[in-house]
C-alpha cells in the first residue's frame, strides 16, 4: 500500500524530554506548500510555447507575468487543496481554478480510484481468504525451508507489484517467525522473507495504483506504457531478493553462530507454536479466484497492446483494446468489491459496513495526492514550472538519455526520504520530470521507473516507513542488525536498476 509514515505507539519518557518523530506526509506537504508559494515571488515568471497535445515545445521558453498581485496569489494558496482535487484548467489563459471552463487539471480521478481500491482490498481481507491463502502455503512448505522461503516471497512480491502490498505484512510475523524457528532458521530470515518479499515487488512494481498508477496519471501516460522493461525487473530483482535470504538462512542453519540477530529465550519453545493452520474454506477459494482475475483483467484493460506488440508508440490501438485509465479503473474495483462480498456471503450491512471503512482508511493517501497536486498548481498558476524547465533544459539536452534515467532514479533518492509517501512523492515530482524526459530524448514511461525504483528502494530501509520500523519491532531483531543485514542487498539492487534504466533509455 502507500507507505507512509506513522507514529509508533507513545511510549514513556524522561520528563522534559520527547522523542522525535518524523512528520507526516501531510504535515510534509503542506509545508512544502507554503514554501513553494513564497518562493513564487522569487522565481520569475515564464513559459512554453506548447503542442496541442499541452507538452511544451523545447527552445521556445520566453518571459511572461504572472497574472494577478499578492492577493490573487494569496487566493491561489487558500484554494490549493481545492483546485488540487477539481480545479479546471482555463483552456484561454492556462490558469487552474475550481470554477473555469476547460480541462480537468485536479486529481479527482485518482482520488476516487484510490479510495475504490481502498475499499477493495480491505472488503478482500475482510473475508479472511488472502491471509489464509498464505498461511496455508507456508504451512505447506513447512519441511522445505528454501522452498518456504522463495513460495512466500513470490507472493508476497506479485501481491507488491500488482497493488502495493506492504503495511499488510505486519500481520505475518505471528506466523513466520515460529515457523523460521522450528526449521532451525533465525528471526532475521522471518524479517527479510517479509519486508524484502513485499519492498522489492513494490520497488519493481508493474501496475501498482499507488506508485506506478499515480505516477503514470501525472505524467500523462497510461499506467501500461513501460510495463515490459517493469516486469523484467520484477523478475530479476525478485529473483536475486529471493536468493539472497535463501543464501543467509542456509549459512545461519549450517552455523548458528553466524546469525546476525542470536537467538532469544524461549525461542526453541515458540518454534513448537507453529501450528497449521485451518484449511481454506470452498468460499475462500472462490474469493482467491475472485481477486486474481480482477487484477488480470485490470492489467489487460490498461495495457497499450498494439504498441506493446509491435514496438512502435504510434501503432494504432487494436479492436479489442480497452485503453482504461482511473475513471474506469474505480468503477472496476467498486464492482470488484460487490462482488467479492457477495462471493463471501459477508451479507449486506457488513459489505457496506467494509467499503466504507475501507474507502475511510484510504483517505489520508488520497489526500496526500490531493496536496500535492496543489503545489503543482500553485506553480502553474504562477508560471513558474517551465522556469524551472528551463533552467535545466540546456543540461538534460546533452545528456546521454542512459546518464539522464540514471539521474533520475538518484535525484529521488533523498526526496524519497523526505516525502515517504509514494503518491504524493509521485503527483509532486512527476510533472517535472516528464517534461524533462522529453527534452533528453528518454520515454516518459523509463522516468516513471525511475522514479518508482528509487521510492522502492528507499523503503526497503528508511526508518520513516511503518513497514520497516514495525517489522523489525514485531521480529525483535534490531534496526541496526536489519541494516547489517541488508545492505549488501541494498547495493546490489542499486546497480542493478541502473543497469535496467540504462537499458530502457537506450531501447527508448
Amino acid at each position: 500500500m502507500d507507505q507512509q509514515a506513522e507514529e509508533e505507539p507513545a511510549r514513556e519518557e524522561p520528563e522534559g524530554r520527547r522523542a522525535f518523530v518524523f512528520p507526516s506526509a501531510l504535515t510534509v506537504l503542506a509545508a512544502v506548500t507554503v514554501v513553494v508559494w513564497i518562493l513564487t515571488f522569487v522565481i520569475p515568471s515564464g513559459s512554453y510555447r506548447r503542442t496541442p497535445d499541452g507538452d511544451p515545445i523545447q527552445g521556445t521558453y520566453h518571459r511572461e507575468p504572472a497574472p494577478g498581485g499578492f492577493l490573487h496569489r494569496l487566493g491561489d494558496l487558500f484554494l490549493a487543496p481545492v483546485n488540487g482535487l477539481y480545479g479546471v484548467r482555463d483552456a484561454k489563459t492556462g490558469e487552474v481554478t475550481p470554477d473555469a471552463v476547460g480541462t480537468l487539471y485536479g486529481s479527482a480521478g485518482v482520488f476516487l480510484f484510490v479510495l475504490a481500491i481502498g475499499a477493495f482490498i480491505t472488503v478482500v481481507f475482510a473475508t479472511g481468504a488472502l491471509d489464509r491463502g498464505i498461511e496455508r502455503l507456508a504451512h505447506r512448505l513447512r519441511e522445505r525451508g528454501a522452498l518456504l522461503i522463495a513460495g512466500v516471497m513470490t507472493v508476497f512480491s506479485l501481491l507488491g507489484t500488482v497493488e502495493g502490498f506492504a503495511e499488510e505484512t505486519l500481520g505475518f510475523y505471528g506466523l513466520l517467525v515460529p515457523l523460521m524457528l522450528a526449521l532451525g532458521y533465525d528471526r532475521m530470515v522471518a524479517t527479510g522473507t517479509i519486508i524484502l518479499g513485499a519492498g522489492v515487488g513494490v520497488l519493481a512494481s508493474t501496475v501498482n495504483p499507488f506508485a506506478t498508477g499515480v505516477a503514470s496519471s501525472a505524467a500523462g501516460i497510461s499506467i501500461g506504457d513501460g510495463i515490459a522493461l517493469r516486469f523484467a525487473m520484477w523478475v530479476v530483482l525478485t529473483a536475486v531478493t529471493i536468493g539472497y535470504v535463501v543464501r543467509y538462512a542456509h549459512r545461519v542453519r549450517a552455523a548458528p553462530e553466524r546469525s546476525l540477530v542470536g537467538f532469544l529465550e524461549g525461542d526453541r519453545e515458540l518454534a513448537a507454536k507453529a501450528a497449521e493452520p485451518p484449511e481454506l474454506t470452498g468460499l475462500q477459494k472462490g474469493v482467491l479466484v475472485l481477486v486474481a482475475l480482477v487484477f488480470t483483467f485490470m492489467i489487460f484493460s490498461v495495457i497499450p497492446w498494439a504498441s506493446a506488440l509491435s514496438g512502435r508508440s504510434d501503432a494504432v490501438p487494436y479492436d479489442w483494446e480497452l485503453g482504461w485509465s482511473f475513471a474506469q479503473l474505480a468503477a472496476l474495483f467498486i464492482v470488484a468489491a460487490v462482488l467479492v462480498g457477495l462471493v463471501a456471503h459477508l451479507g449486506e450491512q457488513k459489505l457496506s459496513a467494509t467499503i466504507i471503512q475501507g474507502a475511510a482508511d484510504f483517505i489520508a493517501p488520497a489526500l496526500v495526492i490531493v496536496l500535492a497536486r496543489g503545489v503543482t498548481v500553485i506553480m502553474t498558476n504562477a508560471k513558474v514550472i517551465d522556469t524551472v524547465l528551463h533552467a535545466v533544459e540546456g543540461v538534460v539536452s546533452g545528456t546521454p538519455p542512459v546518464a539522464f534515467a540514471v539521474l533520475v532514479y538518484i535525484v529521488n533518492l533523498p526526496l524519497a526520504f523526505l516525502i515517504p509517501s509514494t503518491s504524493g512523492h509521485a503527483t509532486l515530482a512527476m510533472p517535472i520530470l516528464a517534461p524533462l524526459a522529453d527534452f533528453a530524448g528518454v520515454s516518459r514511461a523509463v522516468a516513471v521507473t525511475a522514479w518508482q525504483s528509487a521510492s522502492g528502494w528507499m523503503n526497503l530501509w528508511v526508518p520513516t516507513t511503518a513497514v520497516v520500523v514495525g517489522g523489525v519491532s514485531l521480529a525483535k531483531v534490531g534496526y541496526d542488525r536489519y541494516l547489517r543485514f541488508v545492505w549488501p542487498l541494498l547495493a546490489l539492487l542499486a546497480v542493478l536498476i541502473c543497469g535496467f534504466l540504462a537499458l530502457g533509455a537506450a531501447l527508448g
